[in-house]
């Protein structure tokens, strides 16, 4: 794609000296400054294990890797090392989060309009969205579900250094999955041509046919998968339907996951109800997208305690019902209980025929109050709680904020109104923010909040010995604070540099080559 090739030299583009003092800043020569010595003197370094922050340290990066850490006193600086002042700066890893959706992967008529225009530039607007995530301190990604050939492209040419970027990780379909037409538009049958081909896409083979196979043949497929070059498998534990449908049985799901450990990678689960859960947890998964959606109910401690057993890690995605979404959910559910108190009130006109079930769920729904013997839960209410509950039991937990190239609408912007503001939660690198924020609104401390949000995602990609903390022989992954995210969370929001792989990235003139309107 030629039009990407032209813009390699922006897209390498490094900052030398941003929030931070530095001795000699050519930025000629910034982008070779991973072949030499830095230091990054006097900061406070939060290393991402939880333990206390380590005040007046210092840094040493030589290449890509961290060479020493320490407290400055016992730190001795080379002579012809680049120096940075860290003074009143505090530092962390760089972020990992464990569930992104960088293609564009909506269907319908906005959708498949988003489609049909990027057609040929799908590595483009993949490259723009991680640029996205790299700008608010996301040095790596986990895409669990887009058009698996452009984002492995997209990924290797990352690795390769063509263009700057968070490091990928990528899984492909969701095994059992059709495309987003199938998904969401009308029955195959009606399906146009180009909403056929957008479909083979995305499954390349592994939708329908799966769930259909028996345990042999979904081991010999598996292998055919495998091959095509996914860093992890994630399956279909239940469809994406409410309610959710089991999709594949014990059998299959064992092979699934046997086979996808013989590649020595990591295998993860949508699976969206309790039994779907529990199915998918005994079939030996390593990662639960999202355990906090079961269907409108709480988790069971038997899955909690199944969870903590096999050292399950949740990828939970706080930033869809805590922070502002929250508090608005608090104002509704206040003036929908005002309002049924007053139909409910002595006086008031009685209805005669009793409720249907339908009525009480929506009542359900609206006021977060449940009838004697009714066993759904309210959605936001659902998962408050059972967020809540993952973290006190003690479950290892990382940040999956479902990020979307286009945030919540997941299509192009040129395709909404003007009048309607896409939403931060969901929008790539920011959202990831607001879901660390959120895990503290939950009960996290600051420092667990940023555990998870590092070292649990890195288990989540079995890379714990390159990144995830900050220590000696690790990649040089490191964020720079201007406050401190100990004290407030939301100093996490105070970036001022962001490195990766001991390299400097310009986060200001990110995204290199924006395609579509969403940065400008």
């Amino acid at each position: 794609m030629k039009h990407l090739r032209i813009c390699t030299s922006a897209a390498r583009l490094v900052l030398p000296c941003v929030g931070l003092g530095l001795a000699s800043a050519d930025p000629a020569t910034a982008f070779q400054a991973n072949d030499g010595m830095m230091a990054i003197v006097g900061a406070t370094v939060i290393d991402g294990n939880g333990g206390p922050a380590l005040p007046d340290a210092t840094i040493l990066i030589q290449g890509a890797r961290i060479a020493e850490i320490g407290p400055r006193a016992s730190v001795a600086v080379p002579a012809g090392a680049r120096v940075f002042d860290g003074a009143g700066k505090f530092v962390t890893p760089g972020i990992v989060d464990t569930n992104v959706h960088m293609g564009p992967i909506t269907g319908g008529a906005t959708g498949e309009y988003t489609f049909a225009r990027y057609w040929d530039r799908l590595e483009d607007l993949i490259l723009q969205g991680v640029q996205g995530q790299l700008k608010y301190g996301v040095t790596t990604v986990r895409d669990s579900y887009g058009p698996p050939e452009a984002l492995m492209a997209v990924r290797d040419s990352i690795a390769a250094g063509v263009w700057v970027g968070p490091r990928m990780y990528v899984a492909g379909n969701i095994l059992g999955w059709e495309g987003p037409s199938t998904r969401r538009a009308p029955p195959r049958s009606e399906l146009t041509f180009f909403q056929e081909q957008l479909d083979d896409l995305f499954t390349l083979g592994t939708a329908e046919e799966f769930l259909n196979m028996t345990p042999e043949e979904m081991r010999v497929a598996m292998n055919i998968y495998l091959d095509r070059g996914p860093d992890f498998i994630k399956y279909n534990g239940t469809s994406h339907t409410t309610p959710a449908l089991i999709s594949f049985s014990p059998r299959v799901q064992r092979v699934i996951v046997e086979e996808t450990h013989k590649r020595g990678l990591v295998a993860e689960t949508h699976s969206t109800s309790l039994e779907g859960l529990r199915l998918s947890l005994l079939a030996g998964i390593d990662v639960v997208q999202h355990p906090e959606n079961v269907g409108l109910r709480v988790i069971t401690d038997e899955l909690v305690d199944l969870i903590v057993e096999r050292g399950v890690i949740c990828s939970l995605l706080p930033n869809k019902y805590t922070g502002r979404i929250w508090r608005q959910r608090l104002e509704q559910r206040e003036a929908a209980r005002e309002a049924q108190a007053v139909a409910q009130a002595p006086g008031a006109p009685q209805r005669r025929i009793p409720r249907t079930s339908f009525e009480i769920r929506r009542d359900v729904q609206a006021t977060g109050l449940r009838d004697p013997g009714t066993i759904y839960w309210s959605n936001l209410e659902a998962r408050w709680a059972n967020g809540q509950k993952l973290i006190q039991a003690g479950c290892i937990v990382s940040v999956g904020a479902d990020n979307l190239l286009f945030g919540r609408p997941g299509v192009a912007p040129e395709f909404l109104r003007k009048d309607h503001p896409v939403p931060e939660h969901l929008e790539p690198g920011i959202g990831t923010i607001v879901a660390i924020e959120g895990l503290v609104e939950l009960g996290m401390t600051p420092s667990e909040a940023i555990v998870a949000a590092t070292k649990h995602g890195a288990m989540a990609c079995r890379a714990l010995d390159d990144f995830g903390t900050l220590e000696v022989g690790k990649l040089a992954d490191i964020l720079v604070l201007g406050g401190d995210p100990l004290a407030d969370i939301s100093n996490i929001r105070k970036l001022e540099v962001v490195m990766k792989d001991g390299v400097i990235i310009d986060i200001d003139n990110l995204p290199t080559n924006p395609i579509t309107g969403v940065w400008q």
